[in-house]
């Protein structure tokens, strides 16, 4: 969702302190799975906004492992790529293709837990879909150089 690696573990507690805080306001409305999801959205929000007002990155992409490591090397390198891609997403679309695609949540609790409604959910699916494929179109033609 955006989060520097350096600070997912102060970016997770912030969420489990925000689920203490409000359990006595969860109706049951939707899963307690859903809820927390919601506010996992909003608070990485909240961490992107501060971020960019601090100038900070508003993700890691650092690389800290050995180069005899390939796999590891590789794997780092796809999800910094992706962390780029998901970067470049603006928030409402980012939260609903990584709530989806990736936490593969069914639409009516992505929605539930982002606070729109079910078609608004899909049109920022689709959306953030075509983004995503034109981003990784951009990606490959420059990896494959001139013809």
């Amino acid at each position: 969702m955006g989060i520097a690696e350096a600070d997912v573990d102060d970016v997770f507690q912030e969420v489990f302190v925000v689920a203490h805080r409000r359990l006595g306001d969860f109706e049951g409305r939707s899963s307690v799975q859903t809820w927390l999801y919601g506010i996992c959205v909003r608070v990485a929000s909240d961490y992107r906004k501060r971020a960019r007002r601090e100038g900070q990155e508003s993700s890691g992409h650092q690389q800290t492992v050995a180069a005899s490591q390939e796999d590891d090397v590789a794997m780092h390198q796809a999800r910094a790529e992706l962390d780029r891609i998901l970067d470049a997403l603006d928030d409402e679309k980012r939260a609903v293709f990584v709530l989806y695609e990736i936490e593969e949540l069914p639409m009516p609790e992505v929605a539930a837990a982002i606070g729109c409604p079910l078609q608004t959910a899909y049109s920022r699916l689709h959306a953030a879909r075509r983004e995503v494929e034109a981003m990784l179109t951009r990606l490959r033609a420059k990896e494959e150089g001139p013809a």
